[in-house]
């Protein structure tokens, strides 16, 4: 998220081909979320199986899922808001998109509502839009768990969902790219992640360029009876510009809501899965699918 004003443009734009890595302090700095009511105790006792077989498995299983994936059709909506000190919407960037095939059979996107952002305080970088594209839904596969290190943390229960928690941070930053600092559940049946927490790094932190990012959590559910996929995201956060080239320090309020919806498979009419409201819903048991906030 880059602040609009004096030097933002070009000056904040072109900053963002040159964003300065990650430290190993902002590797330690991450704190999860304030967890809703239906995450359990955390049991701290080593697991039955190694920490390291659970990590092969549970990539090779996300692997298995990015490709039942990139077989699917599903809308996009997603919001993003500033809040201002009464707690109140002063400005809102709004996009539904479909992910869809075309008749080549190439996945593509197609944008089907976007009316005119109202957001005054800031406004969407690029890092934005490639958040909301890949790095909210995260999936790590076994081509990128390399790219990470991934430490056990213990298990937890997410409803009625007995989870490995894992916590996740870039092994290094390469330019261009996004990566997870942060937590993932994962269903210790089907070993694919279910809740995801943390933020997307890096941060551009350099006064006159910021662009920054609030933290988020994303919740998944079996649609199909056999994959994880996800519903909804709601990142939130104060997101703190401190002044340079010309601006004035200032907090500002972020909100972020993208829910995942109609999900159908390739060549089929039938739809699998609706969000109603803000809260997903699914084919499975409601008791036994982790349950996104209401608000």
């Amino acid at each position: 998220m880059i602040r609009f004003g004096m030097g933002c443009g070009i000056a904040a734009l072109a900053a963002l081909l040159c964003v300065p890595a990650l430290s190993a302090q902002d590797k330690d700095t991450f704190t999860p979320m304030a967890l809703d009511a239906g995450f359990g105790h955390m049991n701290l006792d080593p697991p039955t199986i190694p920490p390291e077989e659970i990590i092969k498995k549970f990539a090779a299983k996300e692997s298995e899922f990015q490709d039942a994936l990139n077989h699917y059709t599903y809308r996009r909506v997603a919001k993003v808001q500033t809040i201002d000190d009464d707690n109140k919407v002063d400005g809102e960037w709004y996009q539904v998109d479909d992910v869809i095939f075309d008749p080549s059979g190439k996945r593509t996107e197609k944008t089907v509502f976007a009316p005119e952002s109202t957001l005054q305080r800031v406004m969407m970088s690029p890092s934005d839009m490639q958040d909301i594209q890949r790095g909210y839904p995260f999936v790590l596969t076994a081509q990128e768990i390399g790219a990470y290190d991934v430490k056990y943390v213990g298990k937890q229960k997410v409803d009625e969902v007995d989870c490995y928690v894992f916590d996740v941070s870039p092994k290094q930053i390469v330019k261009g790219h996004r990566y997870l600092l942060g937590r993932i559940w994962v269903d210790s049946t089907d070993l694919q992640i279910v809740v995801t927490n943390g933020r997307m790094v890096p941060d551009d932190t350099r006064k006159g360029s910021e662009d920054l990012h609030p933290p988020f959590m994303t919740w998944r559910a079996q649609v199909d009876g056999h994959y994880w996929f996800p519903v909804y995201t709601k990142g939130e956060g104060v997101l703190h510009f401190a002044g340079g080239h010309g601006y004035v320090s200032e907090d500002v309020h972020i909100r972020d809501v993208i829910k995942y919806t109609d999900y159908k498979q390739f060549g089929s009419t039938m739809k699998i899965v609706s969000v109603d409201g803000e809260e997903p819903q699914s084919a499975k048991p409601p008791a036994q699918q982790p349950k996104a906030p209401k608000n």
